[in-house]
């Protein structure tokens, strides 16, 4: 008598509590639903927007690398090589100059070595 009691009294808690966790489920359900939809409103459009902010960015990227950026280098490159030109230029002139007259030394700038002292 007291274990079939305690029989049913075990049956209606085991069927009270899948009432509970049923419950449960179906609010669980309900809020990942929820988060679909939420997904779906707010944050594709924050993506797409994401997308496209970063397409104009590349694109500015692009612009300022063809008409800023490539123009300095260019310039930059050719002013280095001719001022490498005229240095080589100068000092292969100033190197004849003096092999041909050793007293333009002085007017090229250069100095002379001290003259030997007896």
């Amino acid at each position: 008598m007291i274990s079939g009691a305690i029989r049913d009294i075990a049956i209606i808690f085991v069927a009270l509590e899948i009432l509970i966790l049923n419950a449960l489920l179906i609010v669980l359900v309900w809020q990942v639903w929820r988060l679909v939809k939420m997904i779906q409103t707010e944050v594709k459009p924050i993506i797409q927007d994401t997308q496209e902010t970063v397409g104009t960015v590349r694109g500015t990227a692009d612009f300022v690398s063809a008409n800023v950026v490539e123009p300095v280098v260019k310039t930059s490159s050719k002013l280095a090589g001719w001022r490498r030109t005229a240095s080589v230029l100068r000092s292969e002139v100033q190197a004849t100059v003096a092999q041909v007259n050793p007293s333009a030394r002085k007017r090229t700038g250069t100095s002379s070595p001290p003259p030997p002292t007896p």
